[in-house]
């Protein structure tokens, strides 16, 4: 980590609370195997975690991921700025072909029960997260993210480590609360653990598709965020866009804090590294960052808050 008031080990001792001083050793992983709390029965069955009313866990069915898909749309589509073609202005869902190959993280709300078509009421999913193992990439083709970064060279570095590629993060408005990002978040360690899993990946997204608009905040994750060279991943050179635009010296720190998404900046409070280049994604008008998170290298703090057993919100 890079020292400095604004590295991402300070962002993560301003931003997270205080979970207690016990740690666990980095040789814990990847080794850990206990299983999951939760109810016994075929991986999708296991409920994840629960706070209150809400849940998380994976989607079960193929109604449940159209579900997540419509979800994302109403979010990327009607709320943001992305732009439909015609299939998905007809089907009125986010979609694409690794839709088919994801496992996809849901958030339930069981007390806001809506009616299918056959009538019968079932919890609204008011929050996704859509996640691709290694193992199940490289058998169809390879990572969604692949299309932006060069991240081949990394995985190829390391052959003893297990991938996850996270991505189509999305919350229903009146669900983007700190409870329900939590959920998100120990749904996610739940995962890692049960398939033991070493570095997650993905892009994280900047609203807007003009770099010299968001200087400030692609010139601050470059310089305080940058991976080191054993975990530096490049942008393709046909989409690469230079991150470091404004001067150090010259960046108002905590103004462009304050500007950074808060997926953005929730990636820096675990620990998480920021690859090399940015890339203008036209289709969702962002301007994507990519995130590399060794599971050795997450936070203490937030291994402790959820628990190294994904114990915090077991049901």
């Amino acid at each position: 980590m890079r020292p400095g008031l604004f590295s991402p080990r300070k962002l993560v001792q301003k931003f997270v609370p205080m979970m207690g001083e016990q740690g666990i050793s980095a040789r814990f992983f990847p080794g850990f195997a206990k299983p999951l709390h939760g109810e016994a029965g075929p991986a999708g069955d296991v409920s994840l975690g629960r706070v209150g009313s809400l849940e998380v866990r994976l989607a079960r069915t193929a109604r449940e991921v159209k579900k997540a898909q419509r979800l994302r749309y109403h979010v990327f589509y009607e709320e943001m700025s992305a732009i439909a073609d015609a299939q998905t202005l007809a089907t009125r869902r986010d979609m694409d072909a690794f839709d088919a190959i994801c496992d996809h993280l849901l958030v339930v709300d069981h007390a806001a029960m809506k009616r299918n078509k056959l009538g019968r009421l079932q919890p609204q999913i008011v929050g996704t997260y859509r996640l691709l193992r290694q193992d199940v990439a490289e058998a169809h083709g390879g990572f969604y993210t692949a299309s932006e970064y060069d991240i081949q060279p990394l995985v190829d570095a390391n052959p003893g480590l297990r991938f996850l590629e996270l991505g189509r993060s999305c919350v229903l408005k009146p669900y983007r609360n700190k409870r329900t990002v939590e959920l998100l978040w120990h749904g996610i360690w739940a995962y890692v653990i049960r398939h033991r899993i070493d570095v997650m990946i993905g892009c994280a997204s900047i609203e807007g598709t003009d770099p010299d608009r968001i200087a400030s905040q692609l010139s601050f994750l470059h310089h305080h965020a940058r991976a080191p060279e054993t975990w530096r991943v490049r942008a393709v050179p046909e989409r690469y866009v230079e991150m470091n635009r404004v001067a150090r010296e010259e960046l108002n720190e905590k103004a462009t804090l304050r500007e950074l998404p808060p997926l953005v900046k929730g990636y820096l409070r675990l620990g998480a590294y920021i690859g090399d280049g940015a890339v203008v994604d036209y289709q969702f008008g962002t301007t994507d960052v990519l995130i590399v998170m060794p599971v050795t290298q997450l936070n203490e703090r937030y291994v402790n808050h959820y628990g190294a057993d994904a114990s915090r919100y077991s049901s």
